[in-house]
This record gives C-alpha cells, sequence and structure tokens, in this order.
C-alpha cells in the first residue's frame, strides 16, 4: 500500500491563508506595469526550469546570476507598488474593501453623471440616464448599442449631443461601466402622469415601475433636471438634492448586494 502523507488541519490553514495573500497581490498590482514585469519574471523562470531540465550550462549559469542579484531589482522595479502595499496594510485596507473606497467610488460615479447633467441642463439638451440596481436590466441595455466603457462626463456629454447616432434612447448605466446608449425604455401608463412630461420623462417614470432602477431626465424644453424612481417623479431638482439621492440609494444598493452575499455564504455552509 502507497504511503499518503497526512494533512492536517494546520497545512490546509496555512495554504488557504498563502493562496488568499497571492490573490490579493495579484488584484494589487492588476492593470499597473506590474503586470508586464510579472509577466517578465515568469519567462525569466520558465527559461530557468528550461535551461536545469536539459541541463544547459551556460544558459544556468546566466539565470543564476540573474537570479542572484534579481531581487534588489525588484525591489527597485516595484517600489512603487510595495510602498502603496504597505501603506494599505498599515491602514488595514489590504485584505479587505473599505467603507471609504466604496464610497469615493459612488461619488466619482456620481460626480461624472452631475458634471455631463449639468453641462447638458445649461444647454438644453435633452438626456436620459438610468442607473442599475439589483434588478437586472440586460433586456433594456441590449435595446441599444453597446459601449461598456468607464463612465466618463465627456463621454455621456457625446452621447446626448443632438444628430449624433446616439442622442435619442437612455443611456444605461452598470456599476461603473456606461453599458450602452440609445435604448429603449417602457412608456408609463399611468394616466396621472402631468401632460407637460414628454417622452422621456414618460419612458423613465416606466422604467422605475418595472424596476428598482433610478433614472435622471433632462429637459430639452426648459433644461430642468428630473428624478425618477419607484414610479415616481422628482421635477427640476437641485443639485444638492440630487447629489444626496443618489448617493442614498447607490449606497443603500451596495449594503444590500453585500448583505445578499453574506446570506448566500451562510447558507452554502
Amino acid at each position: 500500500m502507497d504511503f499518503i502523507p497526512a494533512i492536517n488541519i494546520k497545512d490546509i490553514i496555512d495554504i488557504l491563508i498563502v493562496s488568499y495573500v497571492i490573490y490579493k497581490l495579484i488584484l494589487l498590482v492588476r492593470g499597473t506595469r506590474a503586470i508586464q514585469l510579472l509577466k517578465g519574471i515568469f519567462v525569466v523562470v520558465l527559461t530557468w526550469a528550461i535551461s536545469t531540465w536539459f541541463k544547459l550550462n551556460t544558459l544556468q549559469w546566466m539565470m543564476n546570476q540573474m537570479f542572484t542579484f534579481g531581487v534588489l531589482a525588484v525591489i527597485i522595479i516595484f517600489q512603487p507598488e510595495l510602498r502603496r502595499a504597505l501603506e494599505q496594510l498599515g491602514r488595514g485596507t489590504l485584505f479587505s474593501r473599505t467603507t471609504t473606497e466604496e464610497d469615493q467610488e459612488i461619488n466619482r460615479r456620481i460626480g461624472e453623471v452631475i458634471k455631463a447633467v449639468n453641462y447638458l441642463a445649461r444647454r438644453k439638451i435633452g438626456a436620459l440616464i438610468v442607473f442599475e440596481r439589483e434588478t437586472g436590466l440586460n433586456d433594456y441595455i441590449e435595446s441599444g448599442i453597446s459601449i461598456e466603457s468607464h463612465i466618463s462626463s465627456e463621454l455621456l456629454i457625446n452621447i446626448f449631443i443632438p444628430n449624433t447616432p446616439l442622442h435619442d434612447g437612455a443611456v444605461m448605466l452598470r456599476k461603473n461601466q456606461l453599458m450602452a446608449a440609445g435604448c429603449y425604455l417602457p412608456l408609463s401608463e399611468n394616466p396621472f402622469i402631468s401632460k407637460e412630461l414628454g417622452t422621456r420623462h414618460r419612458a423613465a417614470i416606466g422604467m422605475s415601475e418595472v424596476s428598482d432602477a433610478i433614472c435622471i431626465i433632462v429637459s430639452e424644453e426648459t433644461g430642468q433636471v428630473s428624478l425618477a424612481m419607484n414610479g415616481h417623479v422628482i421635477r427640476d431638482i437641485k443639485e444638492e438634492s440630487l447629489l444626496s439621492k443618489l448617493f442614498e440609494e447607490l449606497k443603500s444598493t451596495t449594503k444590500a448586494k453585500e448583505k445578499k452575499r453574506s446570506i448566500w455564504k451562510w447558507r452554502r455552509r
């Protein structure tokens, strides 16, 4: 009978901790120039392994020399990333996503939208912007032109400029992404809606009736900004009120999703 090494709880915990640390370090350098450097290090290690396997002495000697001085080189090259990791470790944010980071992310998203809305409102350029929340809006996203870009005020402004291909319809936002433009939304059939409200407002109200989405409307007739949610519309909403309402609702959505994830994890145990 072959000998099977016993694995105790301590070994399993050790492996899990190391795996988690490696995972968080990968997230830390993702999207930075460090990724390309890591690919270079991987090529060097692979070359060393090949030279060792095939006993290529000269190449193996070169790789060994590179490893000897490579530690110092890595420290110098990765100095910005290492400093950032140590700073996050000191703040206790390396292994967890803090509330402050989430708030900053939501603020950045809202800030870009508000900047675009203010520009469009001053020039009486009609616009309809939809924030997706917990209810999925894929059916409506697929009715428009896929973009899947980071949210920026410049992009939003260009989309709604009159006589451009995408200026009609709604823009759909999902978290930090602008998913699609020129999307078609369901019109509200509520008979009590004011006759002064046009198609954009009816579409925004209709969207808020069939989902928990938040819709911002800019009137091309008056330049007024309105907010539609839960089947109701707040007309001519002021910037301060719009900011606070968006932050409050998007923040509560984030908390609700985190709560659902924790409940799901608990049920799977």
